[in-house]
């Protein structure tokens, strides 16, 4: 079962949130006040005719209502609030949209009366317009929530919920929702009782979609909301760096930070981002990958010098920011190895160093199946290879090396013309249906021959 937190009209919602008050006059809620366009209006302002989509100069003239412009920003960081809110219902949140979102409660005990009262408790502080809706899938449990009623979709009853309410619930765009009101079509059940084949052939293959939601039947996923972790360290207005020592002492105290933090969350780091602060205001960012994800610090700061070796920069050093980027959970513990051991560590600490000297990223050559020479490699950037690669790299017992590059064996077959043209091949004979080439080096367009 899904549980739906929705909140009708999330601009107009948040904007009344922090007006505190909603006036006499009519109100507009647009993106901005210059050149800008309708987001969302209340009940008054439709009923004298703005709509949203309009320019702010056309839903005034209609209605002379208020214009309030919505914070994008700020609506994201109260509804992400919201989200993380929800997390005391349930810890799987699937975020559609800035005032949509479904809880899974599959193992959550109560019943769906006892869901929607735990999460209006949860957001009861937020002061929004929320409803709630139960169901089986995410049609249902959002036309519950709009529908009138204690919010719960009862099984079998999916068709007669989703009768009564308008076809704007299913998301289509203005100019379908004009096409179908022309038609009659303005109630989700006028849509359920259409044809499925002729409604399809008429308006295209989103409208199979659209019948299927009309009756109940959503198969959208579940998308559990992701939960970012933030492992920063930074170091500002704390004096300046005029040479490369005090650098290098300072980002061993932000990687000393930076690997306490990653053994804390149980992750490991796959790159890193370093970020100077320059005296002249400028900042200069530096990517800095790594050969295996890892928390250990000194891996990181061996890879780091040898990224900043012989680099210069216009001013003092102010300030230093350092990210880990791309974490994994667990990862590989950077340990020491035995002399016999190719060591991934120092592979990538050289690769750094050859890339600071000569100002590019290094490349391999990866080879592939052509019949010109010229087009069997190709160049891709040079990732270190994991520790666990070199054991399959040995030769088993009684094992032969094969060779990346191979000629091919020529081997003729008789071929009658036509007309100038290939028309039999091989014996039996086999007719040509289609030929192309030959060409030494463009062949990549053209075509093989193809026999029955």
């Amino acid at each position: 079962m899904l549980l739906c937190v929705n909140v009708s009209d999330y601009p107009l919602a948040v904007v009344r949130h922090e007006e505190r008050e909603s006036g006499d006059a009519p109100l507009i809620v647009a993106d901005r006040f210059d050149r800008g366009h309708v987001l969302a209006v209340d009940r008054r302002a439709g009923e004298a005719g703005a709509r949203a989509g309009q320019t702010v100069t056309q839903a005034v003239a209609a209605s002379r209502a208020r214009v309030a412009v919505y914070d994008a920003v700020r609506g994201r960081v109260l509804w992400e609030d919201v989200l993380d809110a929800l997390d005391a219902v349930s810890p799987l949140v699937d975020d559609v949209r800035p005032g949509l979102a479904f809880l899974d409660m599959r193992g959550i005990d109560g019943s769906a009366q006892t869901w929607m009262v735990r999460a209006h408790a949860a957001l009861l502080a937020f002061g929004l317009p929320f409803r709630f809706g139960v169901g089986a899938n995410k049609i249902c449990a959002r036309a519950a929530s709009c529908a009138q009623g204690d919010g719960i979709c009862p099984d079998g009853g999916e068709r007669a919920l989703l009768a009564p309410l308008p076809v704007g619930l299913l998301d289509v765009d203005d100019t379908t929702r004009e096409r179908l009101r022309l038609l009659g079509i303005e109630r989700l059940g006028d849509l359920a009782r259409l044809p499925h084949g002729p409604f399809v052939r008429r308006f295209g293959a989103a409208a199979a979609n659209w019948h299927a939601l009309a009756r109940g039947v959503d198969r959208t996923p579940f998308v559990p909301r992701g939960h970012a972790v933030a492992i920063e360290a930074a170091m500002f207005g704390e004096g300046r760096a005029d040479d490369e020592a005090q650098v290098f002492f300072a980002l061993r105290v932000l990687l000393a930070r930076i690997a306490a933090d990653l053994e804390r969350c149980g992750k490991r780091a796959g790159t890193l981002r370093l970020d100077l602060e320059l005296e002249d205001g400028t900042v200069n960012g530096i990517d800095v990958p790594l050969a295996t994800p890892t928390a250990d610090e000194r891996a990181m700061l061996d890879v780091m010098r040898a990224k900043l070796e012989g680099a210069t920069f216009a001013a003092a050093i102010v300030g230093l920011r350092v990210r880990g980027l791309q974490l994994e959970e667990g990862g590989e513990s950077q340990t020491l190895f035995v002399a016999d051991d190719l060591d991934p560590q120092r592979i990538a600490v050289a690769i750094a160093r050859l890339e600071a000297v000569l100002g590019e990223r290094m490349q391999r050559a990866r080879t592939q199946p052509a019949h010109a020479l010229e087009e069997r490699f190709v160049y891709e950037r040079f990732v270190p290879p994991k520790r666990e690669m070199f054991a399959e790299t040995a030769l088993p017992a009684g094992g032969e090396i094969v060779p990346q590059l191979r000629l091919l064996a020529v081997r003729e077959i008789d071929v009658r013309l036509r007309g100038g043209e290939p028309a039999y091949v091989g014996e039996p004979a086999q007719a040509v249906l289609e030929c192309a080439g030959p060409w030494r080096v463009e062949e990549r367009p053209s075509t093989p021959l193809r026999t029955p």
